[in-house]
Formats: structure tokens, C-alpha cells, sequence
């Protein structure tokens, strides 16, 4: 048995409509939102009691999807707020734009916020990591032509 695909990868949020505008603003797709709470879900996940808003958004590809969750119940378990680059776990998305510069000074408007700079790699690429909603980090890549 072979993995078909990677179908999201779920980020937990404390403020849903922040995260959703951010990569919105990014150039992600909205492609469907809700509540999410039963028998089923406590199960799935293992926590009793759960009640959460849920927010799929994809890249205009319909490649990759990122599930944006806002638990209410049970109450959210902090994390290490702002952890950086080299901390175990997952620590960062990476998204390809078409102007990197651009993309930065709109993600500012909604939180984003530079960690270091943009920087070339040799004559391949412009990156960056911003600090996104809840914290995550978001990498920027721009090919370079």
C-alpha cells in the first residue's frame, strides 16, 4: 500500500477569521469553513468533549489544502509562542509566490510579520520567513527567472 496524497496539513489558530484573511491574502482559496463537534470527531482525535470552527483553504492549484481549526472546546494547550526555525516539530509552511516583496508588504497588513530579511539564493530564488497567525511561520520562496 502506497500513500495517494497528502491531502492538508491542520494548523490550530486562536482567531479563525485572522488566519483565514492571511492566506486569503496570500492567495489561497477559501473552500469551505464550519462547525465540527459529535461523537465522531471525540473519537477520531482522542479528546472528550470537542467543539471546534474549521476552515479548509487551498492553493489555486487544488494541490495542497491547509485545515485552519479553532478549537472551543477543549481548551486550547499552549504551545511555545513564537517558537523559532530550529525548534522540534513542525515549524514552517513554504509557499511559492510570483513577487515576494509584494506578498510580504500584504501580509503585513494582516499580522505578518518579517523574521529576518529577504534573501537570494544564488541566482535561484528570493526567500523569507514571516511570523503568520497563531504564531506558525510562513515561508516565502520566488523563483528567480
Amino acid at each position: 500500500m502506497t500513500v495517494k496524497r497528502m491531502d492538508n496539513v491542520g494548523v490550530v489558530v486562536d482567531d479563525l477569521q485572522a488566519a483565514i484573511a492571511f492566506f486569503v491574502e496570500l492567495g489561497l482559496e477559501l473552500d469551505g469553513q464550519g462547525p465540527v463537534e459529535g461523537d465522531w470527531v471525540d473519537r477520531t482525535v482522542g479528546l472528550d468533549d470537542v467543539r471546534v470552527d474549521f476552515a479548509m483553504v487551498r492553493t489555486p492549484d487544488g494541490h495542497s489544502r491547509l485545515e485552519l481549526t479553532k478549537f472551543h472546546r477543549p481548551a486550547v494547550i499552549d504551545a511555545e509562542q513564537n517558537a523559532p526555525a530550529n525548534t522540534l516539530g513542525i515549524r514552517r509552511i513554504m509557499f511559492a509566490v510570483d513577487d515576494i516583496a509584494d506578498t510580504v508588504e500584504r501580509l503585513k497588513a494582516h499580522g505578518g510579520e518579517l523574521l529576518g530579511e529577504i534573501a537570494r539564493l544564488e541566482d535561484s530564488y528570493l526567500l523569507c520567513y514571516l511570523r503568520g497567525p497563531g504564531g506558525m511561520i510562513v515561508a516565502l520562496a520566488e523563483e528567480l527567472s
